[in-house]
């Protein structure tokens, strides 16, 4: 499939071939959100974390005696019963992780880029270059009518695009090696440069 080729000014800057294989496949909800939800899995902390009855600060003292008293059998007040106590098969912290075959992100990355490309919110630019002022760039994102752009540099991100973006709400740019699906998606547009897309190709292919 072809596409134009801007710059950031808006001027045209020829077109572009763009791989099937990549950005012309019928995008899966099934293989993106099984993506997407590994993603979201691995970043998740697991750092939650509540005190059994070993753990709170209470005294150990059996709180009256066994027998006579009308009422149930206690021994301490760190039951799980009373308030304050412990808490009986809480969350201990461990890793939601889980794994996904390499194989099958790449396709989830594949799908992405095609679902972008279906729903006519990709875009390709020469280069994402900047002289590092943020208000020279903000101008041309606002007159390009980027919102919730993502920007998809080649194997090394522009320092000044970079510098400049840091400050735009709703801009950001990521070298090839750190495109994923969850990024790609939760934008409104997908912008990425020559180089961008002849490094994802050498990637993906």
């Amino acid at each position: 499939m072809k596409l134009d080729v801007i710059k950031l000014d808006g001027g045209k800057a020829g077109d572009i071939e763009l791989s099937e294989d990549l950005f012309g496949l019928e995008p899966r909800a099934d293989i993106l959100h099984r993506v997407v939800r590994w993603q979201r899995n691995n970043a998740q902390a697991g750092t939650h974390k509540v005190k059994t009855r070993s753990e709170t600060s209470y005294s150990t003292k059996k709180i009256y005696r066994q027998k006579g008293t009308g009422g149930a059998r206690h021994g301490d007040r760190n039951a799980p019963i009373f308030r304050k106590g412990g808490i009986y098969k809480g969350p201990t912290p461990r890793s939601h992780g889980h794994d996904l075959p390499k194989k099958f992100r790449k396709l989830g990355l594949r799908h992405a880029l095609s679902a972008k490309a279906k729903a006519g919110e990709l875009v390709v630019i020469e280069d994402a270059a900047s002289e590092g002022k943020t208000a020279a760039l903000a101008k041309q994102v606002a007159n390009l009518g980027w919102k919730r752009a993502l920007v998809i540099d080649g194997a090394a991100v522009n320092e000044g695009f970079l510098k400049a973006s840091k400050n735009i709400e709703g801009l950001d740019i990521l070298p090839t090696m750190g495109a994923n699906v969850y990024d790609i998606l939760k934008r409104d547009t997908l912008v990425i440069t020559k180089a961008g897309v002849e490094a994802l190709e050498a990637r993906l292919k």
